[in-house]
């Protein structure tokens, strides 16, 4: 059987509530020792976020779970209609901010779906890339004729998580110690950096007969897991040689002393690693497949930060592959860092910009520090 065309044919995008100036932030993550952030200030003018969306109240209450804002993505790709619904034969949901280790994502995803039918469901775990893990997984699922339908999705909820009370115990810890009752960089450094939110895409093995569809035409992945220790981690903290210790190598009084349940990102290997890494990869997936970046008409890179665009630039050029910024696209400052979703948002709002044009080539790249991973996709606008 001879491999099948692979088309998004639709995207939709879900955001929680209202969005969240910068200002506003305090009001809903909540002040640390009763103090103003230090270090916000700067994380937010290096990272040129002006607005997000966070799935909580200002006292903290959730309003959505991660598994319900994706679905509720899902459901704008039908229309909340149940006969589009039934029309999905599998469902690939990605994150890195599960409401729970068990049962896994995609099925509590699946749970907020009772009109659709039983169908094969897969919940790619990992952290910015787990959205692209997704994707192709769906993609190589209906390029192979496993299925002609496929939906995938990708969505955060990690607000609640970097509210001030996290890290109340701890701070009070360091009180009774006498010693500075401030979290540590790698801690605080992510409070200004996340959003919630969920993206959603259509597949089919055929493209829309009225209106333009996006043929994927590859997807690559990789991995330096090998060469370089953890960055971004969760649930585990980080010893003096580089491994991570579980939670569950934890005392359940030390699990909340030392806050080990927040996210953290080890900066000075973020700054260090996450451009050296991947863009070589990048440059061999081009010649792979016989393209150059002079073919790309719409270069969508997902950032943490604002800070990293000139450094992408100066390494895409560094290789040859210098691509003029009015062909880039990105929404960070607008709906924030969302993660694994990031990349499904950019594709939703560039696809539904009314700019694109038949035979454009996109260009998505997705990077992810939490060990140093990378996806590329090339999309054709048909």
């Amino acid at each position: 059987m001879s491999a099948k065309q692979v088309y998004i044919t639709k995207t939709a995008s879900f955001f929680p509530n209202d969005p969240i100036s910068n200002d506003e932030m305090e009001e809903y993550l909540g002040l640390i020792n009763e103090k103003n952030s230090k270090s916000k200030r700067i994380v937010l003018r290096n990272n040129g976020i002006k607005r997000r969306f966070y799935a909580i109240q200002k006292d903290g209450t959730a309003t959505h779970t991660n598994a319900q804002m994706a679905s509720l993505a899902i459901r704008k790709l039908f229309n909340d209609k149940a006969d589009g619904l039934k029309s999905i034969e599998l469902l690939s949901c990605g994150t890195s901010s599960p409401d729970q280790m068990m049962p896994s994502h995609a099925v509590m995803v699946h749970g907020w779906l009772p009109e659709t039918n039983a169908i094969e469901v897969v919940s790619p775990s990992g952290v910015c890339c787990a959205g692209m893990h997704a994707l192709k997984y769906a993609f190589l699922s209906v390029r192979s004729g496993e299925v002609s339908t496929a939906v995938a999705s990708a969505s955060e909820r990690l607000s609640r998580i970097l509210r001030s009370d996290t890290f109340e115990d701890e701070v009070q810890k360091l009180l009774e110690l006498e010693e500075n009752p401030s979290i540590s960089f790698e801690k605080e450094f992510l409070r200004w950096m996340l959003s919630d939110g969920a993206g959603a895409f259509l597949l089919s093995d055929k493209p829309n007969t009225d209106g333009l569809s996006l043929r994927i035409d590859w997807m690559e992945a990789v991995s330096y897991a090998h060469q370089v220790e953890a960055c971004m981690y969760m649930a585990s903290d980080k010893l003096e040689d580089g491994t991570l210790k579980s939670y569950m190598d934890y005392t359940p009084e030390e699990v909340v002393s030392k806050s080990i349940l927040s996210i953290k990102q080890d900066v000075k290997l973020l700054s260090k690693h996450i451009i050296e890494f991947g863009y070589d990869k990048l440059k061999a997936s081009l010649d792979k497949h016989g393209q150059s970046v002079n073919e790309i008409t719409h270069f969508l890179p997902h950032m943490s930060s604002e800070f990293f665009k000139n450094k992408i630039a100066d390494k895409l050029a560094e290789n040859g592959m210098a691509i003029p910024e009015e062909k880039w696209f990105t929404n960070l400052s607008t709906v924030g860092n969302v993660g694994a979703g990031s990349i499904y948002l950019m594709v939703d709002e560039l696809f539904n910009s009314g700019k694109l044009k038949k035979d454009e080539k996109i260009l998505l790249l997705v990077p992810e520090s939490s060990r140093f991973s990378y996806v590329f996709a090339m999309l054709t606008v048909c």
